[in-house]
Order: C-alpha cells, then structure tokens, then sequence
C-alpha cells in the first residue's frame, strides 16, 4: 500500500499535469478560431476556381496546357505522387493516425504501380522515412507561418514531377476541417486537372478567351494547382487544432476524474491509519 506522501506527490503531480491540457485547450481554441476565418475566406475561391477549371478542362484540347495532358495513372507500371499533410505536432488525438493510415491503404491499394511520397509536416516525415519509402520532397515547419508561398513551394515541386515525366498522376491526402468534433480524411486528384462531367440535359457553359485562350491556361492552371494545395494545408492546419483542442478536453476531464479517485483512496488510507494508531493507544492503556 503507498504512504500518504506518494500519493500526495502523484495528486500533485496529476494536478500540475491537469494545469498544462488545460493551457493547450486553451491556445488551440484560440488558434482553431484564426484558422476557421482563413479557412471560410478560401473555400468559396477555391470551390469556384476548380469547378471553372473542370468544366474548362472539359472542353479544351488536352494539348492545350501539359497540366491537362491525360494520363492513365492506375495503369500497371504507371508511377503516382502522392502529397500527404499531416501536422508538425503530436497530442491531438488521432489526427496524425488516420492520415498515415490513408496514405498507407493508398499505397497498398496501388499494387502493380509505382507511388512516390510528397510529406508535409514533421509526423508523417518521420513515419515513412523511417520504414524507407521513396520520397521526392518534404516540407516541414509550415504551419507555424503557414503563407500561400508555401503553397506555391508545394505546387511547383508537384507541377515539376507531373511536367518531367516522372509520375503520371499527383494525389493529395489531407483531413478536411468539419467541426471541432468531425475531421474528415480526404484522398483527392490535383493532376492531371479533373475533367468536370456535364450531366445529361445540362447546358454547356460556352467560354470566350481574351487574350488567346493558351495565355489564359499557362497562368490560370498552375494557379489552380497552388490553391487547391493552398485550401488543403489551411484544412489540415483548422483540423489539426480542433483535435489539438478535443484531445486536451478530454486529457483534463480524465485527469480530473484520476484526481477525485487518488484524494479517495488517500482518504481511505489516512482513515485506516487513523484507526490502526486508535487501536495501538487503547491496547496499549489495556496493557497499562
């Protein structure tokens, strides 16, 4: 049975403990908020700018710009870059989990092709480097200052992989900001652009180019490409702080639990030290 002092010390020791999740709830609240406004300003833009892009996609000549060039990426033998974000940071929960976990059912899924990794973020660098999986770039301390240049850094070394030859398809892994409660891993295609599908019935949205459409593509596609990236890290970094802030919630809610049945059972120790010196005294005035 531990002494009175032991579990004063693990009481206080859990309490000095409690201190700390309840500070990191508190930063990652304040945070997550920040990240929530950055996250709602981008979403329209970006939704807009890849269902124009699709439904142009759809429409031009593949030749048009080599971003657009089709390219069978689930054939056998074809190679695939895959960009997984994941956080810099551990103590949320699950989050850095599910994004390893659906990046390696990707790769498992890949049979007969080739997949090539683009980390971002410390937790998943670490993960695959160290099981010697093939990596053509890495990225990591973005989210302390996270810009829309480190977008464009991301983008350019993709583009660059797509445009040499050396993969024929680029996917993007990254956890989609729900609610602070709902996080939702998401597996996407950034190249070659995805191709918008018009419905049967729907009216074609007919374009005019000014200038020539070709000056419109070179600088509107690899444009797409940067904010697509640009919307995902913002996701990941909102998504990352709400399972931050969920994880410290519940690590003070546990420690608070601990606390109450550690002061019980001291409680119930003291008392039965209390009872056994009550026992001594009157044994010994018997014996007197």
């Amino acid at each position: 049975m531990p002494s009175l002092i032991d579990l004063r010390r693990r009481i206080r020791a859990v309490k000095s403990t409690q201190q700390i999740t309840k500070a990191m709830k508190m930063i990652s609240a304040s945070k997550l908020r920040r990240a929530q406004e950055r996250i709602f300003a981008a979403r329209p833009y970006a939704d807009e700018m890849r269902r124009v892009l699709g439904n142009l996609a759809h429409r031009v000549d593949p030749s048009a710009h080599p971003l657009l060039a089709l390219r069978d990426d689930s054939r056998p033998g074809a190679r695939t870059l895959l960009l997984v974000v994941s956080a810099d940071k551990g103590l949320c929960g699950s989050f850095n989990t599910n994004i390893i976990k659906a990046a390696a059912a990707f790769i498992v899924g890949s049979r007969g092709r080739e997949v090539t990794l683009g980390l971002v973020g410390r937790k998943g660098r670490d993960f695959f480097r160290r099981r010697s999986f093939d990596v053509a770039f890495e990225h990591v301390g973005l989210f302390q200052r996270l810009s829309y240049g480190d977008a464009q850094a991301i983008a350019r070394a993709a583009v660059e992989e797509f445009t040499s030859g050396r993969v024929d398809g680029v996917q993007l892994v990254y956890t989609e900001f729900k609610s602070v409660m709902q996080q939702r891993v998401v597996t996407t295609r950034v190249l070659p652009i995805p191709r918008e599908e018009i419905a049967g019935g729907a009216t074609a949205t007919d374009y005019l180019y000014e200038p020539a459409a070709e000056e419109i593509l070179r600088d509107l596609v690899p444009r797409h490409v940067e904010v697509q990236i640009y919307r995902a890290l913002l996701e990941s970094n909102a998504a990352f702080y709400a399972a931050s802030m969920t994880a410290m919630d519940t690590a003070t809610k546990n420690s608070a639990d601990m606390i109450e049945q550690l002061t019980l059972y001291m409680n119930k120790v003291r008392q039965a030290a209390i009872t056994r010196e009550i026992i001594e005294v009157v044994s010994g005035a018997q014996a007197l």
